[in-house]
């Protein structure tokens, strides 16, 4: 059930994906991970009665992956058109170059992507609204855009200057003891202040813990921790991620036949040695 309750969240994962980052769309990254999903729920064997539960996963996942192909075929060409942009722009700014990059230049390379781009495909909503919107922004403030390109130190976008605001009010918050941030997850879901005035006074502190219940609670906080883990490594690789749940499913069947259940990787050996 460990591993039909991972797939399940993977897919949920991939079906639900928010990151937006510049120039990236979570619904493409989305379809993709799913396309890694259904890749790797293919090692399957069809003769392994436990598989059943998976077989179905698989069928559902390759259902919804036909689809929506159209529409992720869409939306990976409007993707292109929009790296495309940022070519013309060059942008983000590569500190390595000592070419020039004029104004002129820039206007007339996106006058001309406006013109040459077509959308293509069955379904063409992505791309359709994309060019309408380059267009009119490109129309509106284009001019405005391009002094960056002459003057020098001028950013072409004000991403260091959010996050120096960012950093202000993180720490504006921590002093003032109003809500805490995202930055107290990487220290787990509680924290312990100790006051003493020597590391030896410091470590007397700590033992007055008996070691049973730190360890217990260690247990606790990296078990929370599991779902995170599963999603970063999933984000990162996904069909190396489902392959290798498949690859202890497959494991787990045939020691079910020999009966003999194998042991399940112990993820919170790292935390808790």
């Amino acid at each position: 059930m460990g591993i039909e309750s991972q797939v399940r969240q993977a897919i949920r994962d991939a079906v639900n994906r928010s990151s937006r980052k510049p120039f990236t769309w979570g619904g493409l990254s989305g379809y993709e991970q799913l396309e890694a999903i259904q890749q790797g729920l293919g090692q399957l064997l069809e003769s392994d009665a436990e598989s059943h539960y998976l077989s179905l996963l698989r069928t559902r996942v390759e259902r919804v992956l036909a689809k929506n192909r159209s529409v992720a075929d869409d939306l990976k060409r409007t993707h292109q058109i929009l790296l495309q942009v940022a070519h013309c722009l060059h942008y983000p700014p590569n500190g390595q170059t000592d070419q020039k990059v004029y104004r002129q230049q820039v206007a007339h390379e996106m006058s001309l992507l406006i013109q040459n781009t077509q959308p293509v495909g069955k379904i063409q909503r992505g791309q359709i609204r994309l060019l309408d919107m380059l267009k009119r922004r490109w129309k509106l403030f284009g001019q405005e855009l391009l002094p960056c390109y002459e003057i020098t130190g001028l950013p072409q976008d004000n991403l260091k200057l959010e996050s120096l605001f960012g950093n202000l009010r993180r720490s504006q918050r921590r002093i003032s003891g109003r809500k805490s941030t995202r930055e107290l997850q990487d220290f787990g879901q509680a924290q312990v202040l100790f006051g003493a005035n020597s590391q030896q006074e410091l470590l007397k502190q700590i033992q007055l813990v008996p070691f049973e219940t730190y360890r217990l609670h260690r247990n606790r906080l990296a078990q929370a921790e599991l779902n995170r883990q599963f999603l970063y490594r999933l984000h990162r690789d996904p069909l190396a991620t489902i392959s290798a749940l498949v690859n202890f499913h497959s494991i787990h069947c045939q020691n079910l036949v020999m009966n003999e259940v194998p042991t399940p990787r112990n993820d919170l050996a790292f935390h808790t040695s």
